[in-house]
């Protein structure tokens, strides 16, 4: 059976090289006995690969059940999976099979395994290795003949480094990786299958067809989907029972579209944390960093002007803040932290009326060591100052001065609140 073949038994439809690429792994490792991770976004159809895998395999008169890993509560995962005893635990009345005992001979798909607790990985894990496992309150080994099929919408490896995944299970479990592409990764498939899908729901509700002009093709082309087919077969049948005009054009489909967020390219870290702590912390961290090298950039600055023989009076623009860091560099201040070598310099500022050359010009004497004098480093009082600069430059507007901080609403007054600013 080739790829077309199986498109056509499966009701698979695209030609983008990587969904061939997915279909072909699946039919090569279909007729062996090893377990199969299945990688790909939710809504891409994870499951119909579990069933190319089962009905072209040596299973496929065998029995097929697909477990829903993350919809099963934790404390009864285990009863599900590989049944119980009766009296095992309160509510347990009589004696029961668990998944893997009533689809012995056949397929068995775990979908979402990364949503497994740790102690049912164990129980998998040696499933997988011996064949063996044990009904919950019961010290009897039974064997199970089942294939294991699991599938991921997230990155098992990264939860592998978090410690929430078994590392030798998910090495047991990749065994052969299956991936399958987002849709956004194949294009030129987004418009069939939304022909098709449109062509169905019409023959379903008994509505007229529907058809997208030139600009509606290419947004639609060009949406994210982040919900992947199963979004786009939602959004055809919206528009096949909704919508009046059948001919749709680009204005028409965007109102079906959700609009999609931007997001930032800056790398962050990610730690666990609400989203608004992380949001405000990342933000004051930028701007102290920002904030430092503003501040040795203009000092350099002044030291430039002042070897020319400027005076800060005849600088108009920012001539307010260039006058303070001129206090701070004029005769008497000993000390410039140079940033680059790491070290702290000497400064010492000549007046003109004691130079007998009648210039003026500084001087710096990097071999002596001195304290430097260090700037408040604390958070309060850099939020306090941030969050004041910001009411100041949208005169006293708290919505957009939170839009300027990158922080809602309700945090800001929070923050007013909290460091007394009102």
């Amino acid at each position: 059976m080739d790829i077309q073949d199986i498109k056509n038994r499966f009701g698979i439809i695209g030609n983008s090289p990587l969904l061939n690429r997915a279909i072909d792994v699946a039919k090569q490792v279909a007729p062996t006995d090893i377990s199969v991770l299945i990688q790909g976004e939710s809504g891409v159809g994870k499951e119909v690969f579990s069933h190319i895998i089962h009905q072209l395999s040596s299973r496929k008169h065998g029995p097929f059940i697909a477990v829903n890993c993350g919809a099963i509560p934790e404390g009864t995962i285990d009863s599900e999976l590989f049944g119980h005893e009766k009296g095992s635990f309160t509510g347990a009345h009589e004696a029961r099979k668990g998944y893997f005992e009533v689809v012995d001979g056949g397929t068995i798909f775990l979908d979402e395994v990364g949503e497994l607790p740790l102690n049912t990985q164990a129980r998998l894990l040696r499933v997988l290795e011996s064949g063996e496992y044990i009904r919950v309150g019961s010290s009897k080994v039974q064997k199970a003949n089942v294939r294991v099929v699991a599938a991921t919408n997230v990155d098992v490896y990264e939860a592998v480094k978090k410690g929430k995944f078994r590392e030798d299970l998910y090495y047991r479990l990749n065994t052969v990786p299956l991936r399958i592409p987002s849709l956004r990764e194949r294009k030129e498939d987004i418009f069939l299958l939304f022909r098709k899908f449109v062509v169905d729901f019409a023959d379903k509700y008994r509505s007229p067809g529907v058809q997208l002009t030139p600009d509606a093709q290419e947004l639609l082309t060009n949406y994210s989907w982040p919900g992947n087919v199963r979004q786009l077969k939602n959004i055809a049948e919206q528009i096949a029972v909704l919508e009046k005009e059948r001919i749709v054009d680009a204005r028409i489909l965007s109102n079906y579209l959700p609009v999609e967020k931007s997001s930032s390219s800056l790398p962050v870290f990610v730690k666990e944390q609400s989203k608004e702590d992380f949001s405000e912390r990342d933000i004051l961290y930028k701007v102290l960093f920002d904030m430092k090298k503003d501040m040795v950039d203009l000092k350099k600055l002044v030291v430039e002007l002042l070897q020319n023989g400027a005076s800060p009076a005849s600088y108009d623009q920012n001539s307010q803040y260039i006058s303070q860091l001129y206090q701070e560099v004029k005769p008497g201040t000993p000390q410039l932290y140079n940033e680059e070598s790491g070290q702290t310099a000497t400064l010492t500022i000549h007046n003109p009326n004691t130079n007998t050359s009648g210039n003026s010009y500084v001087s710096i004497d990097d071999t002596q060591d001195v304290e430097e004098v260090e700037e408040s480093l604390s958070l309060v009082d850099k939020e306090s100052d941030m969050i004041k600069k910001a009411l100041k430059k949208h005169k006293g507007k708290r919505k957009s001065a939170a839009q300027e901080l990158g922080i809602s609403e309700r945090t800001l007054y929070r923050k007013i609140k909290d460091l007394n600013l009102d």
